[in-house]
């Protein structure tokens, strides 16, 4: 399975739990302590948008501040399954072709910026189904393909920030990948 396919596959998964979140659940917690539901789906809602620009050729530069605050406005599950679908779009020729895209830290592969996103779609997608208390959607081989990519950028992700302290697990691949990326597997809503 390509990177293509996988990050299709997380990000269906988000777009079908974004779908179940009810109207009383938008600000509730979630496991990234600082965002509640509706900024938790912004941020990943945000990078779909992001997507289709990057991948087109523009830079962050050229996009400005134009993807900034609210994007979900009055139907967050519709803007979650529209950005979702224009980003599917998005990636398809430029890894095919094997493009490029600028990013904050300079030129990549388009190939490993999909498996970013996929990546974050897949474990933003677990954070949002136990938030809202759903069944988390996490595909075996999605998170087979995402732990064999990740295991040589876990320490680069962690000391830029971009993750938490790895959580130590004694359990599945699933919870391995979520301790990995600075997840307690056993989190619960409070």
């Amino acid at each position: 399975m390509d990177v293509v396919e996988l990050h299709r596959r997380a990000s269906e998964e988000f777009v079908r739990q974004v779908a179940a979140v009810r109207p009383e659940q938008w600000g509730d917690p979630t496991p990234c302590e600082d965002w509640d539901v509706r900024t938790l789906v912004n941020h990943v809602v945000g990078e779909e948008r992001w997507t289709v620009p990057l991948l087109a050729g523009r830079t962050i530069s050229d996009v400005g501040d134009s993807l900034e605050g609210d994007l979900l406005g009055d139907d967050p599950a519709g803007a979650a399954a529209e950005a979702a679908h224009a980003a599917q779009d998005a990636v398809i020729e430029p890894v095919l072709t094997g493009g490029t895209v600028q990013l904050s830290y300079g030129e990549e592969q388009a190939a490993e910026y999909v498996y970013q996103l996929t990546a974050d779609h897949l474990v933003h997608g677990w954070d949002l189904a136990v938030a809202i208390g759903a069944e988390p959607g996490m595909d075996p081989e999605v998170v087979h393909r995402v732990a064999a990519w990740f295991k040589d950028r876990e320490d680069l992700y962690r000391g830029g920030g971009a993750i938490g302290e790895r959580v130590e697990t004694n359990g599945s691949p699933e919870a391995a990948l979520l301790g990995a990326f600075g997840r307690d597997p056993g989190w619960t809503r409070p």
